[in-house]
């Protein structure tokens, strides 16, 4: 590099004050930290509207729809198991026991009329001359036959995890991308004054 050009160069950037770049970053660096611990509240505040919901047995839908899609829409507001985890983060736990009671005392009636009709259907099949054991019988056959057992319900279907993306174009991602383009700008801006500083001495 000629070194009179150098020269000029060198005046001329000695004018851009460098420190603004490192402040920018600062700046945007602080709202990025800001902007996620700001999602992660918001995400907390979706989440806890979800057990509200499941506790009082409505809105539970809507609910987690909106806590699913924020999530999916914002960084820092992951709710997965992950390795260390055992259990889901989200489960609702109030609508899998009502689920399970309702199922429960469903079976409970099916199977309690099951047996009323056993008896209708044994006292006309075998009159009342026979003796009383075949009528007995015949109600335990009946019952047997056509009982219905109690079917569990799955509660992995009540169990949530939510993925956030590593980056979003919201406030806390904005300003991630702002703060490293400053450093870079801040580096590359050092470096460039330093080879030139070099050529013109």
């Amino acid at each position: 590099m000629d070194k009179r050009f150098a020269h000029q160069l060198n005046k001329k950037t000695r004018s851009l004050k460098l420190w603004y770049l490192l402040v920018l970053a600062l700046i945007f660096a602080m709202l990025a930290v800001l902007g996620m611990r700001s999602n992660y509240a918001h995400m907390i505040s979706l989440r806890n509207q979800v057990y509200a919901a499941d506790k009082a047995g409505q809105g539970v839908d809507e609910a987690l729809q909106n806590l699913r899609n924020f999530v999916g829409h914002h960084m820092n507001t992951r709710l997965s198991s992950g390795d260390t985890s055992v259990y889901p983060p989200v489960q609702l736990i109030y609508t899998y026991d009502r689920l399970v009671k309702a199922k429960s005392q469903q079976t409970s009636d099916y199977n309690a009329q099951i047996y009323t009709k056993a008896q209708k259907y044994c006292e006309a099949k075998i009159p009342n001359y026979v003796i009383g054991k075949y009528r007995v019988q015949c109600i335990q056959q009946y019952v047997t036959s056509h009982n219905v057992e109690h079917t569990s319900i799955d509660p992995d279907l009540y169990k949530f995890d939510f993925y956030s993306p590593r980056w979003s174009p919201d406030l806390a991602g904005l300003s991630m991308v702002l703060a490293v383009f400053s450093l870079l700008a801040f580096i590359s801006i050092a470096v460039a004054r330093r080879l030139i500083r070099t050529n013109a001495a």
